[in-house]
């Protein structure tokens, strides 16, 4: 007698559907109602992740790619497939990880997507403006969500804090759209924080947290972490991190999630001979409170030069990263270095592993990935909330303040290049150099970025 799948117990079906491919969720929830029910279940995806297993999204030129990477005494790596939900005509420039949903911000600078890669929905986002990503990009990123009694209501911020050359130039805009209106607002924040534009955020129960530092302070390190709240829609106190960053000598923190609960906050030296390094994780973290505990202390020879992204197993004591492989047999002048995933754990325990990602002229992004059955909403047509008069006021006085920003800048890049370009000849003393770069910074004062450069060089 021949038993229809539909018939086996529920159990066998979990078992057998999650041994399948995200490429055959969608038919799995075309098959029937059931299975569309048991696809999005909770119980489900806990063992569609196997035990120990850690996943990860990786960025692509054109695309992103789910990984997963089990540690164990012989560590290994499975590619899932290409997350087929962008076409090809879309370039990513970053990604990050909220919760189940993916950030992406493209190169395509008018507009940004956030995905649920588990589901397969998106949600498109148009920018009010773009801005010029020739040089780099100035804006920062963050996805949270309100908390109401229903249901989360998600919300997107991007700012922009250029503080570059002296105080009468700084520069501030913080805006927040929202998804359940389609609408975009400015923000009433006068920031006594700094947050870099090349700082990475991460998120915890709806909120976001930096690595920022005050906003005048002696050292120009990051020594502390802030916190966005999405709810009541800004910024808590500087918290303090765990270890004194001057002190120490610590120049690089890097900020990471474990498992949705904590933040994990990983130190390490500016010094390409120092190979120590150290992470805490939080005890308890709010927007306006942290406390830690250390985690890991490691000394890694030869040295690991750390990027944006970390992982972290706590039950297992180690810690996984991504990263160039600076010591392996590769041609500078010809190649870029092998990027691999370097696992590091206590009395010793040290594991390489080659994902087989592409050598690309850009440092590898890959953020961690746990599914979610989070929904993201479309806009209902007709919901989008027209703005107010105060906000297109406010709109129209940041972009004329951000234009001359632009322009300021772009014209010390040209002379900058022109410089250069002088400086090329071996032959040119400084002296005769001084006067030269004089006559061309001259319209612009002391406040031209090369002027401190330049008294500091003997001979050009």
């Amino acid at each position: 007698m021949t038993t229809m799948i539909s018939n086996l117990p529920k159990d066998l079906i979990e078992e057998i559907l999650s041994r399948l491919s995200w490429k055959s969720m969608k038919a799995v929830r075309l098959t029937c109602k059931s299975w569309n029910n048991l696809s999005k279940s909770e119980m489900y995806i806990g063992k569609s992740t196997r035990e120990g297993q850690s996943m990860m999204i990786a960025m692509m030129p054109h695309n992103l790619y789910l990984m997963s990477c089990v540690v164990d005494v012989d560590p290994s790596i499975e590619h899932k497939g290409q997350l087929s939900f962008l076409h090809n005509q879309v370039s990513i420039s970053r990604v990050f990880h909220y919760e189940g949903l993916i950030l992406c911000i493209l190169k395509d600078v008018t507009r940004i997507v956030v995905l649920n890669p588990y589901l397969g929905q998106t949600r498109w986002i148009k920018l009010r403006f773009s801005h010029c990503q020739q040089r780099f990009d100035m804006f920062s990123y963050a996805l949270g969500y309100e908390h109401k009694e229903s249901c989360r209501s998600f919300k997107f911020l991007r700012f922009i804090d250029y503080f570059y050359k002296a105080p009468e130039t700084k520069f501030f805009w913080y805006e927040i759209y929202d998804f359940d209106s389609g609408s975009w607002s400015t923000l009433d924040v006068t920031p006594h924080w700094f947050i870099s534009c090349s700082s990475d955020s991460v998120s915890l129960k709806g909120n976001t947290y930096w690595c920022a530092r005050e906003r005048t302070p002696e050292n120009g390190l990051r020594d502390h972490i802030i916190c966005f709240d999405f709810t009541r829609e800004r910024f808590g106190p500087l918290l303090p991190l765990p270890v004194n960053v001057t002190d120490h000598d610590y120049g690089i923190v890097t900020l990471s999630c474990v498992k949705e609960e904590k933040i994990a906050a990983l130190f390490q030296h500016y010094a390409s001979f120092d190979s120590e390094f150290e992470i805490w994780i939080t005890t308890k973290i709010e927007a306006e409170m942290v406390s830690w505990s250390k985690f890991l202390r490691m000394d890694t020879k030869p040295k690991i030069f750390f990027p944006d992204t970390f992982f972290i197993d706590e039950e297992k004591k180690v810690f996984m990263d991504v990263g160039r492989d600076y010591e392996g047999n590769w041609d500078y002048d010809y190649e870029y270095p092998k990027t691999l995933i370097y696992i590091i754990g206590e009395a010793g325990y040290f594991k390489k592993l080659d994902p087989g990602l592409p050598n690309q002229n850009r440092w590898p992004r890959v953020c961690s990935y746990v599914p979610s059955l989070v929904q993201i909403k479309k806009l209902a047509r007709g919901k989008r909330i027209e703005q107010s008069s105060l906000e297109k006021h406010r709109f129209d006085q940041n972009m004329l303040r951000l234009a001359e920003i632009e322009i300021d800048t772009l014209l010390e890049v040209r002379l900058m290049v022109i410089i250069l370009v002088i400086c090329r000849s071996r032959t040119l003393r400084r002296v005769e150099f001084w006067k030269r770069s004089e006559m061309l910074l001259e319209p612009y004062g002391n406040s031209c970025i090369v002027m401190p450069i330049l008294r500091d060089k003997e001979t050009i």
